[in-house]
């Protein structure tokens, strides 16, 4: 299992369209992935997990995969939160 740590940066936080293009992101990966804000830890691939995370601008999350894709799914979501779900 890896982990990463990112950083929410959009201006609107993880809400409705950027939660969307996550789950969706997270859907295309074998790996068990869970993202983990405070004490809480949800699927990835859930969008009312996810948006239940109520994750707004500079909240910090873990991201966590476990399988044989781990790698590539960690670095897909954080290229995702990283160029602000293309806001």
């Amino acid at each position: 299992m890896q982990e990463i740590k990112v950083k929410v940066i959009n201006e609107s936080g993880l809400h409705a369209r950027p939660a969307s293009l996550f789950v969706k992101e997270a859907g295309k990966f074998e790996a068990e992935i869970t993202v983990v804000k405070d004490d809480k830890e949800v699927n990835a691939k859930s969008i009312m997990g996810i948006m239940s995370l109520g994750a707004g601008k500079g909240s910090e999350l873990t991201i966590k995969a476990d399988g044989d894709d781990e790698k590539e799914a960690l670095n897909a979501l954080k290229e995702l939160i990283d160029k602000k779900f293309g806001e």
